[in-house]
């Protein structure tokens, strides 16, 4: 049989053992919380990405680079712009059960061109990738975007 003494002095060393553990885990730092391709939102695209396009055989990819945000007049969407061999272009689109689907318009009245693809499942919602298709012509070019450090 068990003293009360002993008994007490166990019960008090267990609480302390197990608050010391508590206090570590507390400054341990917060897992990162990363969402399944099809439960990225449009909100964690919202940043600037780096985009590669294919041009053709024998051709060095083409860069581009984007910046994604709200849009300010669907605010449930994407707006942005597009910087490519010093030109600029507007943007507007949605991501929807991790399928990406971008319109590009150089005037922001006609589509120009539209990028359609998924977002790469253990990404993140960090990378993209699909086929870019110019308005006026019928070939299709393979792109990877990536978003930026220093965004979520």
């Amino acid at each position: 049989m068990m003293h009360p003494r002993l008994t007490l002095l166990f019960i008090a060393s267990c609480a302390l053992s197990a608050g010391a553990a508590a206090q570590n885990n507390a400054d341990a730092p917060a897992a990162v919380i990363c969402p399944a391709a099809a439960d990225v939102s449009n909100a964690r695209l919202f940043g600037s990405w780096q985009a590669q396009m294919d041009t053709g055989p024998g051709s060095a990819p083409r860069q581009a680079v984007l910046t994604l945000e709200r849009n300010p007049e669907l605010s449930e969407s994407l707006g942005g712009t597009i910087t490519r061999d010093g030109a600029r272009a507007l943007l507007a689109g949605d991501v929807d059960n991790g399928v990406f689907t971008l319109e590009e318009s150089v005037d922001g009245n006609a589509i120009t061109a539209t990028w359609t693809g998924q977002i790469v499942e253990g990404s993140c919602g960090r990378e993209i990738r699909g086929v870019w298709k110019k308005v006026s012509d019928p070939a299709e070019h393979d792109f990877v975007l990536r978003k930026q450090a220093g965004w979520q």
